[in-house]
């Protein structure tokens, strides 16, 4: 229990309650705030399993309603292209990884807060490309939440349809790319500790961030996640670019 991070698990739920409101999972904090306690790797490995058990809690507590076509147009192409991202993350150097998530937090970030309208059609073709580059996306970097749920916003979807549609399609791209990750050997035998706690903090998290929906408004909460995804990715970069420095001192 001593090489236990308790901070890191207090964050994880932070993250967990902040991706179940915002309805695009809590990997796009969970990915960044565990990469400061983790090998990029490892990081990537331990939220594929995490996920897993996140969203079969979000699938259990919201459940008044699937959208199929959406879990067809998004899920099949996201599945596909997980684990494409997957297979080539694999090839990529760890700090280039890095990079490449503080550059698309911050990206992300901007972009909506400064295209507040930003909107995508809600037809078949713009959903299979939301899917397919969401997918690979977090096959990658560990977290394509964002652009998922950009792309299902255009459906204006209610609110239990939207989280329980969006957590059916995260839970086939995360068991998809836990296999392909499995066998990369990102999933050490020293996470494993941390395994039951986010089993609970997964079901924790979802059932807060429930209970919080109902009481914040979704546009002050948008801006402040947003703004919290902004400071992630900077902080994000720099760390990325300290890293590569020193690994270039040391060369």
């Amino acid at each position: 229990m001593k090489n236990l991070q308790f901070v890191f698990l207090l964050l994880a739920l932070i993250a967990e309650v902040i991706g179940t409101i915002g309805g695009f999972g809590s990997s796009v904090f969970f990915v960044p705030i565990a990469n400061f306690y983790f090998d990029f790797q490892t990081v990537l490995g331990i939220t594929a399993v995490f996920h897993v058990v996140s969203n079969l809690s979000k699938i259990a507590l919201f459940k008044k309603g699937i959208d199929k076509k959406l879990i067809l147009y998004i899920g099949v192409p996201a599945v596909l292209f997980v684990i494409i991202g997957g297979v080539v993350s694999k090839y990529l150097k760890v700090t280039f990884l890095e990079l490449f998530l503080g550059l698309f937090l911050v990206s992300l970030s901007l972009l909506f807060l400064i295209k507040k309208d930003l909107i995508i059609k809600p037809h078949k073709k713009e959903a299979v490309i939301g899917g397919t580059l969401s997918g690979f996306v977090a096959g990658v970097v560990g977290t394509g939440g964002a652009i998922r749920g950009l792309t299902m916003a255009a459906f204006n979807l209610e609110k239990n349809v939207f989280i329980a549609t969006s957590a059916i399609i995260d839970f086939g791209v995360d068991l998809s790319r836990t296999i392909v990750y499995f066998f990369n050997g990102y999933i050490k035998e020293d996470i494993l500790i941390y395994i039951p706690f986010l089993v609970g903090i997964g079901i924790l998290g979802t059932y807060l961030g429930k209970l919080l929906l109902n009481k914040i408004s979704q546009e002050n909460f948008k801006k402040i996640s947003l703004g919290l995804i902004l400071i992630i990715g900077i902080v994000t970069i720099i760390k990325s670019a300290f890293d590569f420095f020193n690994q270039m001192r040391f060369c």
